[in-house]
């Protein structure tokens, strides 16, 4: 085996590359690992090639001799580069892989952008069924676009295709920072912009926690996974005959309460929470095929993310830097 990962560098292709190296399932395979910016620590296993996934004749070195490609890389937003990268990039991978002699297997990480994250409202647990209903913006358009290329050539080629479609990826204390009222704070909602500078510092002092709530003023349900679970998953669906052309949700359980939350932070850590209204809406993502078919399990629930997130200790060499905003 020879696995192309693009967006190796990123939070899962990392944490992607150094399970699959260890796992000896995987120890006669190599990775290839398509880069663009970043570097990634040297492996005797691992291969780095330097290109821009928005150029065909890079995209087309990559992926000689490979034979399953795990695509990762995408763009938040951005305009100016969002087509290039998540559009463009994965039209020349597909090209490559259908006319490669080598190619076996193709796994997409699709994002719940596609059926609009908790911007609408649904009247049950979100499938693989559920249409793309994309959100405003230009990434949550690209991870439609994503899907639905993906599947066109599954269906125009007979490619061997697979899509993991994730929610939002937490490692290490993300999850802390999402909860944020400081310029700290990890993705969205913005906390600090929805109350008063004035409650924002005080927010900011003591600790404080938002209680985010829905349209029907409930507290919000929003769904997580974190790294550990994502890349399972993937090589979970690495290799396995029932991944074939099938997509999967992969998230926790139960989606993320953020009254649990502050119920949570408040009994094992004394942190206060204040309560945010919103137009949002809650929604699960339902996890059952992906672990009926591929016999993969989440290990993250609510108090693990949380536990996880408040003890983890940064050391000197492992700074706080977010590539993408959430």
């Amino acid at each position: 085996m020879l696995l192309l990962i693009t967006g190796a560098t990123g939070k899962v292709g990392t944490a992607l590359i150094a399970k699959f190296l260890r796992d000896p399932r995987w120890g006669g395979a190599r990775i290839r690992a398509l880069c663009h910016s970043r570097g990634i620590a040297a492996h005797d296993r691992l291969e780095v090639f330097k290109g821009d996934i928005a150029d065909r004749a890079s995209v087309d070195r990559a992926m000689v001799g490979v034979t399953h490609v795990v695509h990762l890389a995408t763009c938040k937003e951005v305009p100016e580069t969002v087509m290039d990268v998540t559009v463009k990039g994965l039209f020349w991978l597909l090209e490559a892989f259908r006319q490669s002699p080598a190619a076996q297997q193709f796994i997409l990480i699709g994002g719940d952008a596609g059926i609009g994250h908790f911007f609408y409202e649904h009247d049950g647990p979100i499938t693989e069924a559920t249409p793309h209903m994309a959100y405003p913006g230009c990434y949550a358009l690209s991870k439609v676009l994503e899907e639905v290329m993906l599947e066109q050539f599954r269906i125009q080629y007979g490619i061997n295709t697979c899509c993991l479609r994730a929610p939002w990826i937490m490692e290490k204390d993300d999850f802390r920072y999402t909860l944020s009222f400081g310029d700290d704070v990890f993705g969205g909602p913005d906390w600090k912009t929805l109350v008063t500078p004035e409650l924002a510092a005080a927010c900011r002092k003591d600790g404080t926690v938002p209680l985010l709530r829905d349209a029907h003023q409930r507290p919000l349900k929003r769904n997580f996974v974190h790294v550990d679970d994502l890349t399972d998953a993937i090589l979970a669906a690495l290799g396995n005959p029932a991944a074939k052309g099938r997509l999967y949700n992969i998230s926790m359980d139960m989606p993320v309460d953020y009254g649990e939350v502050a119920s949570y932070l408040r009994e094992t850590r004394g942190l206060p929470s204040i309560d945010i209204q919103s137009a949002y809406h809650s929604n699960w993502l339902d996890n059952s095929r992906a672990k009926f078919e591929l016999g993969w399990r989440p290990h993250y629930d609510l108090k693990k993310l949380i536990d996880a997130a408040w003890s983890y200790q940064r050391s000197a060499d492992d700074p706080r830097k977010v590539w993408y905003p959430g």
